[in-house]
């Protein structure tokens, strides 16, 4: 069992990586920076519609059914991921925290280009 899996789901005000005092901007981070996280909300909010489980795994190159149900519990805990009769949905939130991010992204992608690196097809 890694210590990850051992610990709670990061959430402001508890102790994450990085912060004994659980600082909100650090449990996001904490949060995110997990193994498939910030795939998986990727993942959901290029969909136009709920996106079941078994199509979710199939777009995170099939990763575990274990870890893939991990990440949706914490994420779904968390409130940026919710659970609809079709399938997965980002919450209000998680969108936003998504729009947030697409300027990362952005400066990520001229970042790449500066050093010299092609963008990687299907992320």
């Amino acid at each position: 069992m890694t210590a990850e899996s051992a610990a709670a789901t990061p959430g402001p005000g508890r102790p994450v990586r990085g912060s004994s005092t659980g600082r909100p901007v650090m449990a996001l981070l904490d949060l995110i920076g997990r193994r498939w996280a910030l795939r998986v909300l990727w993942e959901l909010h290029s969909a136009t519609h709920p996106v079941t489980f078994r199509d979710l795994r199939a777009r995170c190159d099939n990763m575990s059914s274990s870890l893939l149900t991990r990440r949706l519990r914490e994420l779904t805990e968390t409130r940026l991921v919710e659970r609809a009769d079709a399938g997965y949905t980002l919450t209000e939130s998680g969108n936003r925290l998504l729009g947030h991010l697409r300027p990362i992204s952005a400066w990520a992608d001229s970042w790449s280009a500066e050093l010299g690196v092609e963008r990687p097809r299907g992320d």
